[in-house]
């Protein structure tokens, strides 16, 4: 058992961070590495990665854990990916990237998605033929600039050269999976989040209707698996590349939005998990297809073949305390002129710059003198589906500072979550004690606030900035045959800390939320001209 490891490597937005666990009863973190890398965001809306930077990542941090735990490669007993989702990265036949990868945060393809979905006899502002189509087959619909349909229809329109040269189309971390073992293969979240996967049962494959519906050539999708299948060994390049043994088992695993869950240890039906990392998001376990087209919440595949996650995104979530730090609160609370022992490492930044920033607002009033901030500082697309959607400080008077500016963003940030969770709680019912976990939740003063402005029992678990880690390195242990089956994850993340509303405050947050629902339908039109 000393020797059973696991490497999980979490390829975010703006870095990797890789992690070594030790399979027990629990999942030991061992040692954790970060490698950063840059996003180049384009004047026309683009947002791109080099695919290179994730491998060179990989490489360095792979090495760091190593080192720094002393574990040696002959004990590494599988590998897998949790990672950022819904890129687009085109490869050719030797899975070369064509071009650099697109983000999630593109937001280029509006000509590409108004041709696409946007014309005709419509429903809520959508083709009708094609959304009845898709939410039949598939159980959602790409309704957002955002979504990798788009993109690839941008890239096949914009650069014929390039599109012309590929041969697969990946996410993020079925390149890196290929760039392994060179096997082309998609898990099957990876392929729901294309809306060309047929998720209805006894399905579950690719779908020739959604594909010439939108024009997809079906020859650019790989083959689909389960996360917890194994793909392939590494192979001698890969494994020399990486400093690992050649043939270390290599897993399908899955995205954020599958594995943050799981990492989270809301496996069972019914369980209900809150993200606040970049982005944010409320996942809930459900055997349902359901969708809310209203509010731009679906059930989408999870990591579990045959369940979903019924799941609403919030754009901006932990990305809003950044701008906060960056561009409000230095002078004011002298975040750096305290002289704190501050490292360069982004784990030791964010405790020792963020749980300094929270502290200094512990004794401001809850409902922040009634000043409210909306959350949607790229945009937003659940409840509403808006790129032009903006933050606002609303109700600002002579008498507020920088410290209530500050706490009202957090409170924007958890009202955001609270109105997904209430439209959530409409058509699947959320669970009563809800996990907590990203970035965010390292936070005891902000895991105290979700529980005041939800009325939910948070619990959150060890290194929940680590879950997305984690839900992969769960994933190995069950590709290896150490757990049976997905009900046993739970036991191997047990709750760390629990939070219980404050019945006292309920008055006061619900007043600020009843305003905050309205601010968007109030403020769409200046939006649209300020944004255009």
């Amino acid at each position: 058992m000393e020797k059973d490891y696991i490497l999980a490597y979490d390829i975010g937005t703006t870095g990797v961070k890789t992690c070594l666990f030790r399979m027990d009863s629990t999942l030991e973190l061992v040692s954790s590495a970060t490698k950063e890398y840059p996003i180049q965001l384009l004047p026309n809306g683009g947002a791109e990665q080099n695919p290179e930077d994730w491998w060179m990542a990989m490489q360095s941090t792979t090495k760091d854990v190593l080192d720094e735990s002393g574990v040696k490669k002959e004990f590494i007993q599988g590998i897998s990916f949790c990672s950022q989702m819904q890129g687009l990265v085109l490869v050719d036949e030797t899975f070369r990237p064509v071009r650099n990868a697109m983000s999630y945060m593109d937001q280029r393809a509006g000509l590409e998605m108004k041709t696409g979905i946007l014309h005709g006899l419509k429903i809520e502002g959508i083709n009708a033929i094609k959304l009845l189509l898709s939410l039949w087959i598939t159980g959602a619909v790409a309704a957002s600039v955002k979504d990798p349909l788009w993109k690839y229809k941008w890239v096949e329109r914009n650069e014929p050269d390039n599109f012309r040269k590929v041969k697969w189309w990946f996410d993020v971390k079925e390149y890196l999976i290929a760039r392994s073992t060179n096997q082309a293969v998609m898990t099957r979240d990876s392929a729901f989040a294309t809306f060309l996967y047929n998720s209805r049962k006894g399905k579950g494959n690719w779908s020739p209707l959604l594909c010439k519906l939108f024009g997809v050539k079906r020859e650019h999708l790989p083959k689909i698996i389960n996360a917890e299948d194994k793909v392939g060994g590494l192979t001698k390049e890969s494994a020399d590349f990486l400093n690992l043994m050649p043939d270390t088992p290599v897993f399908g695993g899955g995205g954020d939005a599958s594995l943050i869950g799981v990492g989270a240890g809301a496996v069972t039906l019914g369980d209900t998990h809150i993200y606040a990392g970049t982005s944010g998001w409320i996942g809930t376990v459900t055997k349902k297809r359901t969708v809310d087209i209203n509010a731009r919440i679906a059930s989408i595949v999870g990591a579990r073949d045959g369940y979903y996650n019924y799941f609403g995104e919030q754009e901006t979530s932990g990305k809003c305390l950044q701008w906060v730090k960056d561009h409000l609160a230095l002078d004011e609370i002298d975040l750096y002129l305290e002289k704190k022992k501050i490292t360069d490492d982004p784990d030791s930044v964010y405790e020792s710059l963020f749980e300094f920033m929270f502290d200094s607002i512990k004794d401001t009033e809850p409902g922040s003198q009634g000043v409210i901030f909306t959350p949607w500082l790229h945009g937003n697309r659940c409840p509403f589906e808006d790129p032009k959607s903006r933050g606002i400080f609303f109700n600002i008077s002579l008498h507020t500072g920088k410290r209530v500016l500050i706490r009202s963003v957090i409170e924007g940030i958890l009202f955001h979550k609270r109105w997904i969770l209430e439209l959530s709680n409409k058509k699947v019912k959320t669970s009563t004690s809800i996990r907590f976990v990203g970035g965010v939740a390292r936070s005891s003063f902000i895991c105290q606030m979700l529980a005041d402005i939800t009325g939910k029992t948070i619990e959150r678990v060890e290194h929940p900035e680590n879950v997305g880690a984690i839900g992969a390195a769960a994933i190995v242990a069950l590709g290896l045959g150490k757990i049976k089956k997905y009900e046993e994850i739970k036991r191997m993340i047990p709750v760390d800390k629990t939070w219980t509303p404050n019945p006292n405050l309920k008055t006061i947050y619900d007043k600020n939320f009843s305003v905050f629902k309205n601010l968007y339908a109030s403020n769409k039109k200046h939006f649209e001209i300020l944004n255009s």
